[in-house]
């Protein structure tokens, strides 16, 4: 039997990533079978459970590699630009912005009614937050920032914006000019 590269089983991985997210999107975390998980990556069961334990492990791998994603970001360039990133890619027929925006529902569907899953959840939501919070900090040592609010509230500011950015692009209503609402998210919290 021919051996697999480390490199193909992480291009499998992400192809794997990649479908999932997608059908979690479409059917959320229970409607997403394992019939259908097979269906949307083109593999069997036993190919996608050789790099996922479970189903719950698929989905925390996907909802993972997003967070991770969205911590590199705001840790360069702020949670106002995730916004504009997912913005950008809302008005595009991307796929994975789609399944994105559709897992961050999900999650947000999970935390409310899994114990466990939150529990698992709190510190990817924590490195967000902290990520959030230190590019602030940053900012207000560099002089941009306001200073007649403290980080924490701007942070929780910001997390709010990005909540109803994705609240209103995931449920299908259109970008309209959300372009200039978020001029005005990072203008609020910019010095004048």
């Amino acid at each position: 039997m021919p051996r697999v590269s480390q490199d193909q089983l992480d291009a499998r991985r992400h192809e794997i990533l990649t479908a999932a997210r997608g059908c979690f999107a479409r059917f959320g975390y229970e409607g997403a079978t394992v019939r259908r998980l097979e269906e949307a990556t083109g593999m069997s069961r036993g190919a996608i459970f050789h790099h996922f334990r479970d189903k719950e492990s698929l989905f925390l791998a996907v909802a993972e590699d997003d967070a991770a994603t969205m911590v590199a970001t705001v840790t360069r360039n702020g949670l106002v630009q995730v916004m504009r990133d997912l913005l950008d890619r809302a008005g595009t027929s991307d796929g994975d912005t789609a399944g994105w925006l559709g897992t961050q529902l999900e999650v947000s569907h999970r935390l409310r009614t899994d114990p466990a899953f939150a529990k698992r959840w709190a510190q990817r939501s924590a490195a967000i937050a902290d990520a959030t919070r230190e590019r602030l900090q940053r900012q207000g040592e560099a002089g941009v920032l306001r200073k007649d609010v403290p980080v924490d509230v701007l942070t929780q500011f910001l997390e709010l914006a990005y909540d109803g950015l994705v609240l209103h692009l995931a449920t299908g209503r259109p970008p309209g000019d959300l372009a200039r609402v978020l001029d005005l998210v990072e203008d609020a919290v910019r010095r004048h």
